[in-house]
């Protein structure tokens, strides 16, 4: 069967010519068609992409074919662009304005590099080099820089010199205002999935971008705590470590974020009460809401952060608990509806706990106790509560009429049993969490 890319001049390009020659799995393969037009692509069956891009979709392979193009600024922001994908384009003209160097090596069907701009050369001195001085013009650059740090920071990758510098230029003249709050989550959410989300937040600190993308994060900065609690003494060193603290605990994006945001109160706590946080968490939720908003995070990312900032030291103090409190910390949780809550905000805590200078490896037994009072209380059988509550219900109306003779018409008897279902689920709930509590308690002071 015939390619529909077959007699078209074609190459490889982008990021899967980069992982190819850093060794690493290539997830996605996208090239770039030279001397095509639109109708072309469309007449073999390609199926146009956007409105923005000449961009289409192989019919069998379903992988991006771009027809080469040259952009030209004509507005503020990364949509000010005019874009020039006329076959007389060359492949040179389209990697010229690519971002990086190790972003705009093409490789033809023979498997033969083109590498104007010295990308291989870059790779090998794990440099992040941008091509010219249009790397300027597009503001998600920036961010799409320190993504890349981020992603190959355990492979000695740094920013070059005159890149970070262009960077700091750009955030100057407002170009990073200009960026839309949707673009901006994505590109944070692509650096949480990265083990590298730490050096993410590092280099938009060095470039200032982050002052201006996360005011609230940056603010963390020169925040002192108490040595003895917290090592590192300063509060933005403390989420970075619990930024990789984290990432050694999980690989879901929900716990890095809230552990991104967990502490934002701390910026927010009078000077003349420092080194000291009283209250820092309640302090800190407006702060992740707004951060939320901003960037419209989704619904679940939101949750988790708001919960593990309202009680991370609920978490860190479990031992200590009244069992109804502990109890209360589960149902904020959602905890019995969607079970993996817990386990997600004890990640976020632990990360917490280890995210300390010498702490990265400390034993934290609150996450496996917070999973045993979560067990004991689901092992309370609410079908047997309501079974056993309708039961009684039906002896005491059995000489009342619906209840109409006990002076509480307004509630009805439904309401009421509903009440008592509720009341009695926790009670024994609570009981399940003490049983717990002091056998581990026993336990422990036996050891």
């Amino acid at each position: 069967m015939t390619d529909p890319a077959d007699n078209l001049e074609t190459y490889l390009v982008g990021g899967a010519v980069r992982d190819r020659l850093l060794g690493i799995e290539v997830q996605d393969r996208d090239w770039v068609v030279v001397g095509a037009t639109a109708e072309a692509m469309l007449e073999r069956g390609f199926t146009p992409v956007g409105d923005d891009f000449p961009v289409f979709l192989h019919p069998r392979s379903g992988e991006q074919y771009a027809l080469a193009r040259q952009e030209r600024k004509t507005a503020r922001g990364y949509r000010g662009f005019k874009i020039n994908s006329d076959p007389g384009i060359t492949l040179q003209q389209d990697l010229q304005r690519r971002d990086l160097t190790i972003n705009a090596i093409a490789m033809d069907a023979a498997g033969n590099l083109i590498d104007p701009f010295g990308g291989a050369r870059d790779l090998e001195r794990r440099l992040l080099r941008h091509i010219s001085p249009a790397f300027a013009e597009d503001p998600v650059r920036v961010l799409r820089v320190a993504r890349f740090r981020a992603r190959l920071a355990d492979r000695g990758f740094t920013v070059h010199a005159d890149t970070r510098r262009l960077m700091a230029r750009m955030v100057e003249a407002g170009e990073v205002d200009a960026l839309q709050p949707q673009r901006v989550w994505q590109e944070l959410h692509g650096a949480l999935l990265q083990p590298g989300t730490a050096v993410f937040i590092e280099e938009l600190r060095a470039c200032g971008a982050l002052a201006k993308i996360l005011p609230e994060v940056d603010a963390l900065f020169g925040v002192p705590q108490p040595a003895e609690h917290h090592p590192e003494i300063d509060t933005g060193r403390h989420t970075l470590l619990t930024l990789d603290a984290a990432h050694r605990l999980s690989d879901d994006p929900r716990v890095i974020f809230a552990a991104l945001v967990h502490d934002l109160g701390k910026a927010l706590t009078p000077r003349a009460q420092w080194p000291s946080h009283r209250g820092h968490e309640r302090r800190g939720l407006a702060a992740v809401a707004a951060v939320c908003e901003r960037l419209h995070a989704p619904a679940k990312y939101r949750k988790l952060a708001l919960t593990v900032c309202e009680f991370h030291l609920h978490h860190h103090r479990l031992r200590e608990l009244k069992p109804a409190t502990a109890l209360d910390l589960l149902e904020k949780l959602d905890a019995f509806r969607q079970p993996e809550n817990a386990q997600l905000f004890a990640l976020a805590c632990t990360a917490d706990l280890r995210g300390r200078t010498g702490m990265q490896d400390i034993d934290c037994p609150q996450a496996a106790l917070l999973a045993e009072y979560h067990r004991a209380a689901l092992a309370v059988d609410a079908g047997a509560v309501a079974a056993e509550v309708a039961g009684e219900s039906a002896g005491d109306s059995a000489g009342d009429s619906a209840g109409e003779s006990t002076g509480d018409s307004t509630v009805a008897p439904d309401r009421r049993a509903g009440a008592k279902i509720k009341q009695q689920l926790r009670r024994r709930r609570i009981a399940a969490i003490a049983a717990v509590k002091s056998r581990t308690a026993a336990e422990a002071a036996a050891a």
